[in-house]
């Protein structure tokens, strides 16, 4: 069984960091990254790493704040976010797919998902 569990959300004053980690379980995959939803807002994509290629990808609005980075040996992929603002506020979420999509970034190509973490930045 497949398992994607979520940890280390919380709030957050702006201009403050805060770590997600997602640790994975039940099989590999090509790729784990990142989406979030804000409040009457449509999910959208964060970032992703490929354990095939080693490659990264972000989303311009976090691009030079956020870094996503994983423990092999853990099976883990972390989301490092640096100087927080009030629009990242956001359930987060870690999500998988399983073989190569077209777009890492789309998140209809993802196939796994946890079960949320929020992320609260206060002004």
């Amino acid at each position: 069984q497949v398992q994607l569990v979520e940890s280390g959300g919380g709030l957050v004053q702006a201009g403050g960091s805060l770590r997600l980690s997602c640790a994975a379980s039940g099989r590999t995959f090509y790729a784990m990254g990142w989406f979030r939803q804000a409040p009457g807002k449509e999910r959208e994509f964060v970032t992703t790493f490929s354990w095939s290629t080693g490659n990264t990808y972000y989303a311009d609005s976090v691009k030079g704040r956020f870094t996503i980075s994983r423990d092999n040996a853990k099976n883990t992929v972390y989301l490092q976010m640096n100087s927080l603002k009030p629009e990242d506020t956001a359930v987060y979420y870690c999500a998988a797919v399983r073989i190569r999509p077209a777009d890492l970034r789309a998140m209809k190509n993802y196939d796994y998902w946890g079960q949320g973490t929020q992320v609260t930045v206060s002004s």
